[in-house]
């Protein structure tokens, strides 16, 4: 016999040996598979018929409490800043309660993401934060429920939030930085966002631990805000928690870099006014080194300063000392002009009426820069 006859009479005992194999292997998969359904531990129903544990039509309450540990970032342009902290929930769900002796726990606890999302079997707050920016991440999370029903949800938090900033005061300016949390679906008939009743840390420990360049923490607390959403069940407005952070900026390094050393120019571009009338060339000269470092003082600051449409502090006093060095080239110009029309002593008068009052115009100016800048920002 040929060798393809012999292969084509083994073809159908080959065939029959890979049908019983794959029965066999299906067959230990459905054993498999039972076993584990069996072994897993059964839902309640009672724990997953309600959404969340309403009791006579209140709405429970979720006390929350946050534990800053750092802010990482203040992004002045982007109007943003990325936080981290501890954050904890508590509530109150009777169909958790249990008895202690059949139990044999005084505490249930779950500990990880596996044990939270696949073992605990409950209702919990879907906490999402609403001003998110790009980041919201949680590192860990720890559950613990107590035999009256009560849990407490512990979970670490890090994240970006975008918040609204006022800069009109920058570099003398202090904000708040707000963070927003809301229970994913759920109205404020439904579910409640309170303020934890005790801090967890003092704000002289969150000071000692948030630690940000050129800001300095003035304040951390939380307060419920209520938030109209269209996803927020029936009624449309959701109860929300706001993290507020005030902060306050550090204004030396504004100072050191720009402030004082422009401040120097512009009073050094006033030696011009004792300089001799006919040294006009000499006189123009000075005055376009004032203008000159001015603007390459402009130019710097463009890359420091945040790109926004409305005037800050720091752009008023740029504006006014480019002002003022300008205006003593039109008084040098003019000076010039009468000397050389014969009227000197009239050039001379002008020159020691300038002496005094071009620090007062500039010291004026920049008042109603301040006094415009406080009105505004109150």
């Amino acid at each position: 016999m040929s060798r393809s006859a012999t292969a084509q009479a083994a073809s159908p005992r080959s065939c029959a040996k890979d049908l019983v194999w794959v029965l066999v292997t299906g067959a230990v998969f459905a054993i498999g598979c039972a076993w584990n359904a069996a072994a897993a531990p059964a839902a309640d129903p009672a724990l997953m018929s309600l959404p969340a544990p309403i009791r006579d039509g209140e709405p429970v309450v979720v006390r929350v409490g946050f534990d800053l540990r750092d802010i990482n970032a203040i992004d002045d342009e982007s109007e943003t800043f990325e936080f981290e902290g501890v954050m904890v929930l508590e509530w109150w769900d009777e169909r958790q309660a249990f008895d202690p002796a059949a139990e044999g726990v005084d505490e249930k606890l779950y500990q990880g993401a596996y044990q939270f999302n696949e073992v605990f079997v409950g209702w919990f707050p879907q906490v999402v934060l609403l001003n998110e920016s790009s980041l919201f991440e949680s590192h860990g999370v720890l559950l613990r429920i107590r035999p009256d029903g009560s849990l407490r949800l512990v979970q670490t938090i890090n994240a970006a939030a975008k918040t609204d900033l006022d800069l009109r005061a920058y570099p003398f300016d202090s904000q708040k930085l707000e963070a927003i949390f809301e229970v994913l679906g759920f109205d404020e008939s439904e579910v409640s966002m309170q303020p934890a009743l005790a801090n967890r840390a003092s704000i002289q420990d969150q000071e000692a631990e948030v630690r940000v360049p050129q800001w300095a923490l003035v304040n951390v607390e939380t307060v419920s805000r209520r938030h109209r959403a269209s996803h927020a069940g029936n009624l449309g407005v959701a109860s929300t928690l706001v993290l507020a952070i005030h902060v306050e900026r550090k204004s030396l390094f504004m100072i050191r870099l720009v402030i004082i050393p422009l401040a120097l120019i512009v009073v050094l571009s006033w030696s011009v006014f004792w300089m001799d009338q006919s040294s006009l060339g000499d006189r123009i000269g000075v005055s376009f080194i004032g203008i000159l470092t001015v603007v390459a003082y402009q130019i710097v600051l463009s890359e420091i300063l945040p790109r926004i449409s409305y005037m800050t502090l720091m752009n008023g006093f740029l504006n006014m000392s480019f002002f003022i060095v300008c205006l003593s080239v039109a008084v040098s110009l003019w000076v010039g002009s009468l000397d050389r029309s014969g009227q000197t002593p009239v050039g001379d008068l002008i020159d020691r009426r300038s002496r005094w009052v071009f620090p007062l115009i500039y010291l004026g100016l920049l008042l109603i820069v301040v006094v415009a800048t406080i009105v505004i920002v109150q």
